[in-house]
């Protein structure tokens, strides 16, 4: 019986999952010189069994992965920099967010989340 009940049971903890993004960051920067922009986000998720231990978050540019820290003192908020070439006027850019999760009857499973696409403008000053 019980073999038929987990399968059940685990697919019912894993609803609700649906993570949100909060974009903190505004949709327009002065143009500096190292061309590396600040971004920040909070990241919430009503999923009971996320491992918020191990969550992993990433500013993810033109296919590459940028890392994030979490904000001091701010709890769920993380902030990284987003590259912009120097002659470019803007740049497309979403969050990911690695995690595990607790899985009945197994070891912590991996998923990740990601954010809408965002779009960070660069004027000129």
């Amino acid at each position: 019986m019980w073999k038929k009940i987990l399968p059940l049971l685990s697919v019912l903890l894993l609803t609700g999952c649906a993570a949100t993004f909060t974009r903190l960051t505004p949709l327009q920067q002065p143009r500096n010189a190292n061309n590396l922009y600040p971004v920040e986000v909070a990241f919430n998720s009503q999923q009971q069994s996320l491992r918020w231990e191990t969550i992993q978050p990433y500013v993810l540019v033109n296919g590459e992965l940028y890392p994030m820290r979490p904000v001091a003192l701010v709890q769920n908020r993380w902030e990284g920099f987003v590259p912009v070439p120097p002659g470019a006027n803007s740049v497309d850019y979403r969050f990911k967010f690695n995690y595990k999760y607790n899985n009945v009857g197994s070891q912590p499973k991996a998923n990740s989340a990601y954010s809408p696409a965002y779009k960070l403008t660069i004027v000129d000053q």
